[in-house]
């Protein structure tokens, strides 16, 4: 559901391979800015921290190798700028330290896993955007080979992947385009206390074992608790068949009934980890 004031036309459906449908609101241009800004301020501060340390030993050293600088900065920006964001993409969190303060993640278009073929590929595709052409045309530049025409060129196939999200309605970088990737919003929320209250006596309608409240993450209880606040019962009886599915068993409870049990046992049994130090994010989260 949308907050209020939030950019409808950001919103979009995804129907999970599970069939079951989510509304995901879509990450914005200006906050993906944001986010690649974050990440490069901190990538610069390591290139920056290795740079200092670089110099410390060559004053060690007696200052034979100076040009060792310059092979730091081309080796290290090189494998920051392409490394760093596929090893946190390829986590849990599937966001870099920007998307995290931002409050974006990564996700897959059709729903399903986000694989280690797709983080590669959305992420080397940015080397192709922006850094190749950008170091082109700064290192012929500066050795003069370079005219203003190929600068001018050069610059413009920059801008043009810089600001391919803002003219396309999805928000994608041409590296989201070939991977199948969206990026969202991963806003952070409590487990609704006062949900479990409304359910009243359905809470108890069904018991679970610990295998079946173990099914599913937080990340899809918080997906069922918005489809029980929405209330709408075409919804309501899709996701019941999935998971009553995905359980194997078919109680004779109304589908309302089952989902409100499932979801505050799973909520509790959720709680009850959490006092132990364990968190299911997702469903193929295996660290629990």
């Amino acid at each position: 559901m949308a907050r209020p004031g939030r950019d409808r036309s950001l919103i979009r459906r995804l129907v999970t391979p599970e069939g079951v449908p989510l509304h995901l609101n879509l990450a914005s241009a200006g906050a993906r800015a944001s986010a690649f800004i974050i990440d490069m301020l901190l990538i610069a501060a390591i290139l920056i921290a290795l740079t200092c340390l670089a110099l410390f030993g060559f004053y060690l050293i007696g200052n034979k190798y100076p040009g060792i600088v310059l092979v730091i900065w081309l080796i290290g920006f090189f494998l920051l700028r392409n490394f760093y964001f596929i090893w946190f993409e390829s986590g849990r969190r599937a966001a870099t330290w920007g998307k995290r303060r931002m409050g974006l993640r990564v996700i897959a278009r059709d729903g399903g896993q986000l694989t280690g073929a797709a983080v590669v590929a959305r992420n080397m595709m940015r080397e192709v955007e922006v850094f190749l052409p950008l170091m082109f045309l700064g290192f012929g530049a500066a050795e003069g080979f370079v005219d203003r025409w190929t600068m001018i060129a050069g610059f413009g196939w920059a801008c043009l992947f810089l600001f391919l999200p803002v003219f396309n309605r999805d928000r994608l970088r041409a590296g989201d385009l070939i991977a199948g990737t969206w990026v969202v919003e991963n806003a952070r929320r409590d487990l609704g206390i006062d949900l479990v209250a409304q359910t009243g006596r359905s809470a108890d309608a069904a018991g679970f074992s610990q295998a079946e409240l173990e099914v599913y993450g937080q990340y899809e209880l918080q997906r069922l608790e918005a489809v029980l606040r929405e209330g709408n019962a075409e919804a309501i009886t899709t996701v019941a068949d999935v998971i009553r599915g995905k359980l194997n068993r078919w109680d004779p409870i109304g589908d309302r009934a089952f989902l409100d049990a499932y979801y505050a046992q799973t909520r509790a049994h959720f709680e009850r980890g959490l006092l132990m130090g364990r968190r299911k994010r997702d469903k193929f989260d295996t660290s629990a």
